[in-house]
Formats: structure tokens, C-alpha cells, sequence
């Protein structure tokens, strides 16, 4: 007896709560069938705003003449017939998953979440056409983008320019000592309706390596920094500043203004670039990497120190270039070392790399 009054307690108990369940999903079913009926009333009013922006752009083009009156004409109806399509496909989504769910009590959907991480040009329709892109899948373009981004990279020959003297008495090796930098930057069209003149800037790491020749190395004598000759015979020598800087540039140079249905871009491939500006930052440390052989023995000295530098760093630089490439030059203005009877400033040559 006791085992039927269990028997039928757990039976009541799964019946209850199989009847809540099942009150619940069909409670859920129709509060997801009430938001996807309001939500059609939302998609005719986006695709109306879509709409309205789409003609707001052409009329737009039409009064910067970049358009005729007839081909305005034609790019609003195409915009009309395309968006009262986009209304009847969305309008017959949101009808299947109604009639899904009134069927099924639930609709599955997909797990794509329309976020992508990409390094390097989509080549796409789309606004992901920044080197390094990181957010929704299908982000549309900007009507007009006035600012775009891209990596840099330059590397080259690094030397001193000393006071009084030329750089055929250099105390460094021209082809050891070199430099390169990596970094940052933005692009900004000055004007409204021309890209003659684009401002460039950003942020970069600057590596500065010099060679000492006749066996020397740099001393911190307390009262000034100077080249030493060093007891044993070096196999290498070479002295190397970090900076941080903020680097400048007013770019130069012709484009070509490509028009859209529903955006434009200034076009700066294959044509020449100028750019002119210079650089403020901060000295991040020095250092000096000496080899030689002693009593028959490979040594290595890494030496790390303040070494009297300015740790202020500002200057010049430009460069002139074709597509992605461009020969680059920077100067500092600041002298290498402070109270340092001889000023001496490092001077860069080399090739600059624009990746976008």
C-alpha cells in the first residue's frame, strides 16, 4: 500500500510539472511570437530610414556634380526597389519563425554571431578594410571615410652628424650602423571635397644603432659621454637608443575620387606622396652590446645605463614615395648627449613602408 501511495505521488508530481513545462514553453512561444510581430513594424521603419539616407546621399551627389539629374532619377528608384525587397525577405523571415513556432514551440537559431577578427584587406563591400579589424562581420561603409589607418615600418642607415665636421669623418661605420622603426598612424583628409592634403600621425617605436669604428666604445666619464678605445680587440661594438615618439606628417600628393551607389573613397594608388613634418618623444634607455675574444674564450657584454642621453627626443622628417613605399629621412634636432662638449645629432636614411 505504501508503495502504490508513492507510485502515485511521484505520478502527480511528473504530471505537474510536465503541465508547467509545457504551460511555460507555450507561454514562451507566444511572448517570442508578440516580439517578432512588433519587430516587423521595426524593419519597415529601418528600411524607411535606409531609405531616406540613401536618397539624402544621392541628392547629395547630384549637388556636388558628381551625379546628372537622370542618374540621380535612377539610383532612387534602384534604392526604393532594393529596400522594398529588403522589407518583403526580412517581413517573410519573421513569418517562418512565427509559423516555426507555432508549430515547434521554439525556434533554433544560428550560432554565428557576426563578429570577426581580421588581419589584412577584406577586398569586400564593407568598412573591414583596415589592416588590423576586430567587430561585426557585415559593418556597411561610411559615405564619406575622412580617416584611415595603417601600419608602418622603416628601416635603414643610421649615423651622427657632429659638429664641425662632415659626415666622411663619421666616428661610426656607414653600412653597420643602422635604425628602424615600427609604429602606428592615422590619416586624416584635411578638406571637405579635395585630397590634395591629408595630415598623417600616430605613434612609433624608434631603434637607433650606431657602430663606432677603430675599436671603440661609449664611456660615461660623469662629466660628458665619449668614444674610448677598448683593451681588447672587438669583435663588435655597437651602441643602440629606444625612443617613443609622436610622428607628424602633412601628406601631399594627387588621388583619384572613386564614386559608389552608396559611398565614395579617394584613391591614392599609383600616385605619387609627399610628406613633411617631424617627431616629439621620450628616450626609453640606451644600451651598448661589445664581443671579443679573451684568453681564448668568446665573451659577450651587454650594458645598460643612462649614458648622458637626452631623454627629450624632437626632430624632422620626410619622405616621398609611390604606392606602399616611400625613401624616408628623419633628423634630431636634440643633441644625442647632454652637456657634451661636441654636439652630435642622429641623422636616419632608409626606405619607409605604409601597409593598408
Amino acid at each position: 500500500m505504501k508503495l502504490i501511495t508513492i507510485t502515485i505521488a511521484l505520478s502527480l508530481w511528473l504530471f505537474t510539472t510536465m503541465f508547467a513545462k509545457a504551460q511555460e514553453a507555450d507561454h514562451d512561444a507566444q511572448a517570442s511570437i508578440t516580439q517578432l510581430t512588433e519587430l516587423k513594424e521595426k524593419i519597415i521603419q529601418e528600411e524607411k530610414e535606409a531609405l531616406k539616407k540613401d536618397v539624402e546621399n544621392i541628392n547629395a551627389r547630384f549637388e556636388n556634380q558628381a551625379i546628372t539629374d537622370g542618374e540621380a532619377e535612377i539610383l532612387k528608384q534602384e534604392a526604393a526597389e532594393r529596400h522594398a525587397l529588403n522589407i518583403e525577405n526580412r517581413l517573410a523571415i519573421i513569418d517562418n519563425k512565427v509559423a516555426l513556432l507555432k508549430r515547434n514551440g521554439s525556434v533554433e537559431e544560428d550560432g554565428d554571431n557576426g563578429m570577426v577578427i581580421r588581419i589584412g584587406s577584406s577586398g569586400k563591400d564593407n568598412e573591414n578594410d583596415n589592416v588590423l579589424y576586430i567587430g561585426p562581420k557585415d559593418k556597411k561603409r561610411k559615405y564619406d571615410r575622412r580617416t584611415t589607418s595603417d601600419l608602418v615600418f622603416a628601416f635603414g642607415l643610421n649615423n651622427v652628424i657632429t659638429k664641425g665636421e662632415s659626415l666622411q669623418d663619421s666616428d661610426f661605420k656607414v653600412a653597420g650602423s643602422r635604425f628602424a622603426e615600427l609604429g602606428w598612424a592615422w590619416k586624416t583628409r584635411v578638406f571637405q571635397n579635395t585630397n590634395w592634403l591629408r595630415v598623417k600621425y600616430g605613434v612609433s617605436f624608434q631603434f637607433n644603432g650606431l657602430k663606432p669604428t677603430d675599436n671603440r666604445f661609449y664611456v660615461d666619464t660623469g662629466e660628458q659621454t665619449e668614444l674610448q678605445t677598448y683593451p681588447l680587440n672587438l669583435d663588435k661594438s655597437k651602441f643602440r637608443m629606444d625612443n617613443l615618439v609622436v610622428p607628424i606628417h602633412f601628406e601631399f600628393g594627387p588621388s583619384k575620387k572613386e564614386d559608389h551607389d552608396d559611398y565614395f573613397r579617394y584613391n591614392t594608388e599609383n600616385q605619387i606622396k609627399l610628406g613633411l613634418g617631424g617627431y616629439v618623444g621620450i628616450n626609453l634607455g640606451s644600451r651598448q652590446k661589445l664581443k671579443f675574444e679573451e684568453d681564448g674564450e668568446d665573451q659577450k657584454l651587454k650594458l645598460k645605463a643612462d649614458y648622458n642621453t637626452n631623454k627629450f627626443i624632437y626632430g624632422l622628417s620626410a619622405y616621398i614615395g609611390w604606392q606602399g613605399v616611400a625613401v624616408y629621412a628623419k633628423y634630431d634636432l636634440n643633441t644625442i648627449f647632454k652637456n657634451n662638449p661636441v654636439e652630435q645629432r642622429n641623422v636616419s636614411l632608409g626606405l619607409r613602408f605604409d601597409v593598408d
